[in-house]
């Protein structure tokens, strides 16, 4: 039994796919199940079982999992004292981001912080805001878009970061987009009621904002598509299936075919948030990457 083999378990046992954790952790899918096979010849029982498209642990596999998490966590703050020790100019930066600030707003901020120390290894993760939440164990930095939650691990930090507005947006020539074009008739969340809505999937941050939104106003919120991603939303209302809700920013390269809605009275804000998981100890790397996003960092490298 080696340490790769209880790290790479690990990630399996928190994702229960075996294809998954092979993408978590940069390895091969037939590498990951060699590495179980062999450690379940070390224990010689099954430590999980097909189930699906996934896997389910067995009581002797669940029980494995629990030290297998620990050494994982240990290993990784080891990780992060070597990193900062080194310096912010070396080291392994892992950031997860939800899907609007990967797609818009993380690619910028990489290419800044690799333009200054372009010998830190950067890797990146996806997925919606619930998704980064989970993960979080196996980040240095998470970047979120929806509501914080309370189930966050031990010891993580939340910086509330930067403003975001949520619009409307509808197909050139519907109801909705000609009306807006009046001086003072932007729509109100009943009037965008009365369409067929698009929406992100569960779990995302922009639907859950949009869910606390509609019930503070009252107005039922009936959804007729849910679609993962941001891309997916606006393919949606172009194919005429109804009005979707998107972050402004998704909005700044569009060719005209769709129309952007401000809500009235006043507009959707909601706050991007920072999860640092090793608030405490955060390694170098880590520091300088949050002190970018906040402006703390100036000057060349």
């Amino acid at each position: 039994m080696t340490a790769d083999q209880l790290i790479t378990f690990a990630a399996v046992a928190e994702r229960l796919n075996i294809s998954r954790a092979a993408d978590a952790l940069h390895l091969s899918q037939p590498a990951v199940s060699g590495q179980l096979r062999l450690l379940q010849d070390e224990f010689g029982e099954p430590l999980y079982r097909r189930d699906g498209r996934g896997i389910r642990l067995t009581p002797s596999g669940a029980q494995l999992a629990e030290y297998a998490i620990k050494l994982r966590d240990t290993f990784r703050q080891a990780h992060a004292y070597r990193d900062a020790l080194r310096g912010v100019a070396r080291g392994t930066l892992r950031i997860g981001a939800s899907t609007t600030i990967a797609s818009y707003l993380l690619p910028y901020l990489i290419a800044e912080f690799q333009r200054r120390y372009p010998e830190v290894e950067i890797q990146t993760a996806g997925g919606n805001t619930g998704e980064i939440v989970a993960m979080l164990p196996s980040l240095d930095i998470g970047m979120i878009e929806g509501p914080v939650g309370a189930d966050l691990p031990e010891g993580t930090g939340v910086r509330v970061w930067r403003e975001d507005e949520i619009v409307a947006i509808a197909p050139r020539g519907h109801p909705l987009a000609e009306r807006a074009s009046q001086p003072g008739a932007a729509p109100t969340l009943a009037d965008v009621a009365a369409y067929p809505l698009v929406m992100r999937e569960e779990g995302s941050g922009v639907r859950q904002f949009l869910e606390q939104s509609f019930e503070a106003a009252g107005v039922p919120m009936q959804v007729a598509l849910a679609v993962a991603g941001v891309e997916g939303v606006k393919e949606a209302v172009r194919a005429g299936m109804g009005v979707g809700f998107v972050s402004a920013m998704s909005m700044r390269h569009e060719d005209g075919a769709l129309a952007q809605l401000s809500i009235a009275p006043q507009a959707l804000t909601r706050h991007f948030s920072i999860l640092v998981p090793h608030e405490g100890a955060p390694s170098r790397v880590a520091a300088g990457f949050l002190a970018l996003c906040t402006g703390e960092l100036t000057g060349a490298a």
